[in-house]
Parts: structure tokens; C-alpha cells; sequence
């Protein structure tokens, strides 16, 4: 009986531990995590749509100023993935949904996570269709028709924790071949599914947040580091920490190779660390050429979640596909 008692004692010690870990924000760094003179053209490097985590903003901004901005007053959770269309809509997931606006802040359409679930990723198919992942137990991958309502595919993905849905997934993305490439972040891998669903490609990637597929062929991806891999899952180009001392970069989250062959990095932020910067743009040769601080008071772009660069007009976000859904 003491035994039963001692151990159900500590089970609820441990558990009071990890609650509070959990529940603890993360310690402001106590020197300058970057240089206090940044390489670059500031706001001005490139025209660029921004969204934030921490103050659920996003931004649209071009040669220098802000020309657009938006606060998602209504969600309660963390803005994680969002994507500017051609017609100027925004579609965004924001922890436990997935909305979508006008330019003019008009709802288009929303979506609420059920109970237990988060929703942290989502992509245009179209001007109709939605791809998103459900974390949860199970977890799942949705394509939507959000005129209809109805869903056009589903199906469960394998998780590493289906009972802490958190840190199951963040980003997906759609391939030329129409293909998804899905971080498994939780397991520390990217796999690449097919338009039935199966895994034809994969390869390990600690604390793999994002992946896209490259004109090259290779996959470019992110996490603890960032990373370009072949198809033989060989790493042939790799930024990492060490690269970049200066900046602290502890967790590297979306990753971009930008035309012109450099890479633009969203690099976390703690809370309150007014020092930090949003965003690094580094060369092949792993020179920073370009990194983002803006925190205001005129423009205060909040913690960095996802960057897409407007230089190139003729990208179409939407203008993909998976399988036959088109």
C-alpha cells in the first residue's frame, strides 16, 4: 500500500514537472542574440508577405513600407503557416483553424479544429480547394472543397506521439509532380506521398519543419538545421548554427532558395527578444547577405512564422496539384 502511494506520488511530481515546463515561456537570451548592425537593405531587400506567431499579424511589405497589415483578433492560437493568393486572399492556420480573407479583410471561409486537434499547416489547390494536416490522435491529412464543404481525400499519418498532438506536424508542401512532401516532425523525418497516399520517398531530418521540392530535383529542408538533400537523401548543401554564430539561430523554421541561389531562413524568436532577428538571407557560400529585425514602434512585424517573397510576380501559389485534384 505505501508502495502504491509513493509511487503515485511521484507519478504526479513528474507530472507537475512537465506541466510547468510546458507552461514556461522561454528565457530571453541575457546578451544580443545578432549584431546590432545588420547586413542588407533593411525593410527594403525585397517585397515580401509576412506572418508572425507571437502577435498573430501579418503583414504585406513593399519597397520598404508596409502596405497592408492584418490582425487575427478572433483565434486563439499561434499563426503557423499562411500564403498570399494571386487575387490577393490570404489563407492562413492558425493553430486550431484555417481561415481565409479578402484583401480588403473579408471572411471567405473558415474552418474550426475539433477538440484535441491542432491545425498548423495549409495549402491552396486551386481557388476552391485546401490541403491541410489535422494533428491529433489520429492524425490526418485533409483535401477540402470549401465552396462544398466536402472533402475531397483523407487520409491518417503516422506520428511518433499520437497523444501529444503539438509537435506532430507544421508544414506541408506540394511538388511540381503533385506530389506532397510532409515534415514529420515529431519523428524527425520528410516523406513524399503520392497522390494515393503512399510513401515513396523519405529521409531523416532532426526536428524537420518544413521541406520543399527544388527546381534542381533536390529537397531543400529545415529544422535543427537547414538542409538540401538529392534524391539519394545525400546532403549536399547545409546550414547549421555554427554557421552564423552571431545570430543565435537555436531553431531555423521555414526555409526558401530564393532566385537569385541564396537561401532565406525564418529564424525563432523568444518572446521579448528585441535584439533578434526575424529572418536571415544567406549565399551558398554561407554568407549572411541580408537579415530582418523589425520590431517597430513604426513597423513591428512580430515573431517570424513564414516569409514569401513577392519579387518574382508570375509565382502562383495556388496553381498546384495533388494526384488528380486539380
Amino acid at each position: 500500500m505505501y508502495a502504491s502511494k509513493l509511487c503515485i506520488l511521484l507519478s504526479f511530481c513528474l507530472f507537475s514537472i512537465k506541466l510547468q515546463a510546458q507552461t514556461q515561456p522561454a528565457p530571453i537570451p541575457t546578451g544580443p542574440s545578432a549584431p546590432a548592425e545588420l547586413p542588407g537593405n533593411g525593410l527594403a531587400q525585397h517585397d515580401f508577405f509576412y506572418a508572425g506567431e507571437g502577435n498573430k499579424v501579418m503583414s504585406i511589405v513593399k519597397k520598404g513600407k508596409m502596405v497592408w497589415a492584418y490582425t487575427d483578433t478572433s483565434a486563439r492560437g499561434e499563426i503557423s503557416d499562411a500564403v498570399l493568393l494571386s487575387n490577393g486572399n490570404v489563407l492562413f492556420a492558425h493553430q486550431f483553424g484555417i481561415t481565409e480573407i479578402t484583401a480588403d479583410k473579408k471572411l471567405v471561409w473558415n474552418y474550426n479544429a475539433p477538440a484535441g486537434n491542432e491545425i498548423h499547416t495549409a495549402q491552396p489547390i486551386g481557388n476552391d480547394k485546401v490541403l491541410y494536416i489535422r494533428n491529433g490522435n489520429p492524425a490526418k491529412l485533409f483535401v477540402v472543397d470549401i465552396t462544398s464543404g466536402k472533402n475531397l481525400f483523407e487520409m491518417e499519418l503516422q506520428t511518433g506521439k499520437a497523444l501529444v498532438t503539438h509537435p506532430q506536424f507544421r508544414h506541408v508542401s506540394i511538388t511540381a509532380a503533385g506530389t506532397l512532401l510532409v515534415a514529420h516532425m515529431d519523428m524527425g523525418k520528410v516523406c513524399e506521398y503520392d497522390g494515393t497516399g503512399n510513401i515513396i520517398w523519405q529521409v531523416d531530418m532532426p526536428g524537420a519543419w518544413a521541406a520543399t521540392r527544388l527546381k534542381n530535383g533536390n529537397t531543400l529542408m529545415s529544422g535543427a538545421s537547414v538542409r538540401e538533400v538529392n534524391p539519394k537523401g545525400e546532403i549536399v548543401w547545409e546550414f547549421t548554427a555554427a554557421d552564423a554564430p552571431d545570430y543565435k539561430m537555436k531553431n531555423m523554421q521555414k526555409a526558401t532558395r530564393l532566385e537569385n541561389g541564396n537561401t532565406l531562413i525564418n529564424r525563432w524568436v523568444a518572446k521579448g527578444d528585441g535584439t533578434g532577428v526575424q529572418a536571415i538571407e544567406v549565399s551558398p557560400d554561407k554568407k549572411a547577405v541580408w537579415a530582418l529585425r523589425s520590431w517597430g514602434p513604426e513597423v513591428d512585424l512580430g515573431r517570424s512564422t513564414t516569409i514569401q517573397i513577392l519579387d518574382n510576380p508570375k509565382i502562383i501559389p495556388e496553381k498546384e496539384h495533388f494526384g488528380k485534384i486539380q
